[in-house]
């Protein structure tokens, strides 16, 4: 069996809303000079529980805008966590200000696809990224992301763990060998059945233009983890066109998977109805 590489873990460990505020303290006096005003990247964060996860993503996210001279925002859609996601959230906002850190939070836990949806309402960019909050899609694979849109003007880009582009290589950390094998085989279901035309249907980590992710949206009648699947199966059918970004996914910096034997059967059910309708 192969050996698994280093697993990414950050030093910085933010367990309340004080360390929130000390660890990035001295982003208050950042200035944001950007490099082209014609560009501004949206990223919608939907989280639930997660509020040590939160800081370190949106920490990293800063960094990554920041380092690469991009206009950026995060909106936060937190479906009432009751760990109190919220409240760091809250503190983040005051660290980087509103114009970066958009808060619209939710009653209650009212699936994924759903908190895209919402989010997308408040978006201001005119292209938007969808990633997981607790850290299993790193933002240091966004500038690559970005370059290989403007390279091929791509409507999607999406993030591949399944595939390798020049140097670039996909890959997992993490996972026992029954989630790898689960990962694949659900991969493969689709990719027989649906035939979408890229490597990682099950991912979600994505950049797209925003008139694209609109059009999208408004077809896709799934809400929860088969919401995904569903955008890029009907992206492919309406013709947008759609390049990979090999990614390392590494599973989440802390709490537990919320993947379970429901979330596999509403998969399969997905898979099916998609083979049935699209």
């Amino acid at each position: 069996m192969p050996s698994r590489g280093p697993r990414y873990r950050p030093t910085l460990e933010v367990v309340d809303q004080d360390s929130v505020i000390q660890f990035s303290k001295a982003s208050r006096s950042i200035t944001y000079t950007m490099a082209s005003k014609n560009n501004k990247y949206s990223v919608i964060l939907p989280t639930y529980n997660e509020r040590k996860n939160l800081p370190v993503i949106c920490w990293l996210l800063e960094k990554t805008f920041r380092e690469n001279n991009l206009d950026w925002e995060v909106i936060i859609v937190d479906d009432g966590s009751p760990d109190g996601t919220l409240e760091v959230a809250k503190q983040l906002q005051k660290l980087w200000g509103s114009q970066h850190i958009v808060l619209k939070p939710r009653a209650g836990k009212l699936g994924l696809g759903t908190a895209y949806v919402h989010g997308l309402q408040f978006v201001t960019g005119n292209f938007v990224i969808i990633m997981d909050a607790d850290f299993s899609h790193h933002p240091k694979f966004i500038p690559e992301m970005i370059r290989i849109q403007k390279n091929s003007n791509a409507d999607i880009v999406t993030g591949t763990r399944y595939a390798n582009r020049g140097d670039i290589k996909g890959g997992v950390y993490g996972w026992d060998l029954i989630r790898k094998l689960t990962s694949r085989g659900a991969n493969l279901i689709a990719d027989v059945m649906l035939m979408p035309g890229v490597s990682d249907l099950t991912g979600s980590f994505r950049l797209y233009k925003k008139p694209v992710l609109e059009k999208v949206i408004k077809s896709t009648e799934s809400k929860g983890y088969t919401f995904q699947m569903e955008m890029m199966v009907r992206a492919k059918a309406m013709g947008f066109k759609v390049e990979e970004c090999p990614i390392t996914f590494v599973d989440r910096l802390y709490g537990e998977s919320k993947l379970g034997g429901e979330e596999i059967v509403e998969y399969l059910k997905g898979v099916l109805t998609l083979w049935l309708k699209v």
